[in-house]
């Protein structure tokens, strides 16, 4: 590398050589450093990001790390990822050394986060934090396992926040007919929640459905991708996990109701979008109908919840349930316990009656 100034503008300028993954020597350059001592900086960071070496500051591993990453996942997890990078870490982190990064050092970044408060006084979720944390520490771990830093400093430092906000909160299928009732006066509105709740399918699931997804003779319906809306741009990916792709057997009246839906559709190709609509508008057909309606308002995700409540209250096995709704492990749908504290006085209730028989 070497460093020139430039006479005609009074700036620096850094000219380097490097070889690239293929073994091809190619050479960049980069203007504008107002004084020598800028462009020797920006010189040495060049260097070390070009040798992996882990004296580079925290903002030039994070390029690294995108470059390793960025491809591997999904366009709408990056995203997330990177909005978590950029407003939350670098901001910190940014200039300091990989190498030279503390526990202490986190632990103060942490206390700043928990003690945030917006202008209306509101903190962070402690789901956030947790999430906030965890992305800071896979960052730390891909240092360790591919450019051997030492030893990941989140390990030391703790975590911080919870894995879970909140407790679920579903609905009863009395309240789901109350609901469904009042959103009949918006066709798209009613058939898009009366797949949510009968198949417990996902928001991502039910807004990338086309017609050929479905099989009326053998009342099926088969999942194989997701919507989702990033910058601006209508996104098909795969779904959430591998065994998000699944076939699942829907009830006789609602491979009915869905073949009306279809029959008033005009334009509609086979493989194109049925429901098209956004999440922000099941949101706000959330928040009209269950006002109308006179039942709580729980999240769009909560009516999956509710379609796996109500198949544990009907004496469907985890097993079952976990393969239709398409859980990754058998424990997720354990974690659905909790939401029926009846069924404990139940219990009690029937080995009264067998210890009195």
């Amino acid at each position: 590398m070497a460093v020139y100034k430039e006479e005609k503008t009074n700036t620096w300028r850094v000219i380097y050589r490097y070889t690239d993954w293929t073994g091809e020597r190619k050479q960049s350059q980069k203007r504008g450093f107002r004084t020598k001592r800028d462009a020797q900086a920006w010189e040495r960071e060049q260097l070390n990001k070009l040798s992996s070496d882990l004296d580079m500051t925290f903002k030039s591993f994070v390029e690294h790390y995108k470059e390793d990453m960025q491809v591997r996942i999904k366009e709408n997890t990056w995203e997330t990822k990177e909005h978590i990078i950029r407003t939350k870490l670098i901001p910190y982190f940014g200039k300091l050394k990989m190498c030279n990064i503390t526990a202490q050092q986190i632990i103060t970044w942490q206390n700043e986060l928990i003690n945030y408060k917006d202008e209306n006084g509101n903190s962070y979720s402690p789901v956030y934090l947790k999430t906030i944390h965890n992305q800071l520490s896979a960052i730390f771990n891909h240092a360790t396992k591919y450019y051997n830093l030492r030893e990941n400093p989140c390990k030391k430092a703790g975590s911080m926040g919870k894995k879970k906000n909140r407790e679920m909160l579903f609905w009863t299928k009395d309240e789901y007919l109350k609901f469904a009732d009042v959103m009949m006066d918006k066709p798209i509105s009613y058939y898009a929640f009366e797949m949510l709740y009968w198949t417990g399918i996902r928001e991502g699931e039910l807004l990338a459905l086309s017609p050929n997804d479905f099989d009326f003779e053998k009342r099926t319906v088969t999942i194989n991708k997701s919507y989702q809306r990033l910058n601006g741009k209508d996104l098909i990916t795969t779904p959430k996990t591998e065994k998000s792709n699944r076939t699942i057997t829907i009830p006789k009246f609602l491979a009915e109701e869905i073949q009306d839906y279809l029959g008033v559709l005009y334009g509609v190709g086979e493989d194109e979008r049925m429901f098209t609509v956004t999440k922000s508008y099941l949101h706000r057909e959330m928040d009209r109908g269950a006002k109308e309606a006179g039942v709580k308002r729980i999240r769009i995700h909560d009516i999956r919840h509710s379609h796996v409540s109500h198949l544990i209250d009907l004496g469907f096995s985890a097993t079952a349930i976990a393969d239709r709704v398409g859980h990754e492990s058998i424990d997720i749908t354990y974690n659905y316990a909790h939401l029926f504290p009846s069924k404990q006085t139940e219990m009690a209730d029937k080995l009264d009656m067998e210890r009195g028989n």
